[in-house]
């Protein structure tokens, strides 16, 4: 299958420094303050941040007086305790005394002082809402979801784009608002998911949107977009094959 849109740009266990200020809180007690975190891809989509054991607030590393082996080598496992919490097997402390946190063990986490959510934001991605004028149909099993000819394309790198629909452009009558929250770094939280019901089945969560997004994609706000993996999408006529991503098995 050819991919039409561009892949990650770096190889697995690629590091760099973070220019950025990071810091993380549990509990509402900074536990993490640090100018020189080391962005590591554990996996090539997306980074993780390791940071000195030095800019750890002293006291809230608990060891368990474990080891743990992993692809960056051999560990000290500890338990993350502040703010009248304890969340055991929060962190991994390397020989150079890099650690790496679990993201959610902490309450929240701060590049510079916006707040960012599920992981830290590739400096190699790049993320664009455009408006357009292309025709959009949204099928499932042949059925309707959705169509328009004003969509908010957003272009994310590694990613199939994604067309953000108005509300008026949707077929009500298929969709069930769901519960689901999900975090992105680069979009924000979503405010609100469906699951679509054709005759040929339910199926959960296919269709999201962001009530107040990131500045950066603020073009999407309130509109809806559907999984590619999982729909089918015509674009100005012609059938777009199903993109194969980390999304396809989620």
């Amino acid at each position: 299958m050819t991919v039409e849109y561009p892949g990650p740009p770096v190889q697995v266990n690629h590091t760099e420094p973070s220019p950025r200020r990071v810091r993380a809180l549990l509990g509402g007690q900074t536990v993490v303050d640090t100018t020189h975190a080391v962005y590591l891809w554990e996996v090539p989509y997306f980074p993780a941040y390791y940071v000195p054991l030095a800019d750890i607030t002293e006291g809230t590393l608990v060891d368990e007086d474990t080891e743990e082996k992993t692809d960056q080598g051999t560990a000290r496992r500890f338990a993350l305790r502040a703010g009248g919490l304890e969340k055991p097997g929060a962190a991994l402390v390397y020989p150079d005394e890099k650690v790496r946190f679990r993201w959610d063990a902490l309450d929240h986490w701060y590049e510079e002082d916006e707040e960012i959510f599920g992981h830290p934001r590739n400096p190699y991605s790049r993320v664009d809402a455009l408006r357009s004028t292309r025709h959009i149909r949204v099928e499932k099993h042949g059925v309707l979801l959705a169509e328009s000819h004003a969509p908010v394309i957003l272009y994310e790198t590694t990613l199939p784009p994604r067309y953000y629909l108005d509300r008026t452009a949707l077929n009500a009558e298929v969709l069930e608002r769901t519960d689901t929250v999900t975090l992105c770094p680069y979009k924000g939280r979503t405010s609100d998911y469906w699951t679509v019901r054709t005759p040929a089945g339910s199926y959960p969560d296919l269709a999201w949107s962001y009530a107040y997004p990131a500045p950066a994609v603020a073009a999407i706000a309130g509109l809806v977009a559907f999984f590619n993996e999982e729909v089918d999408i015509t674009l100005d006529g012609e059938r777009l094959d199903r993109p194969v991503t980390p999304f396809s098995e989620r």
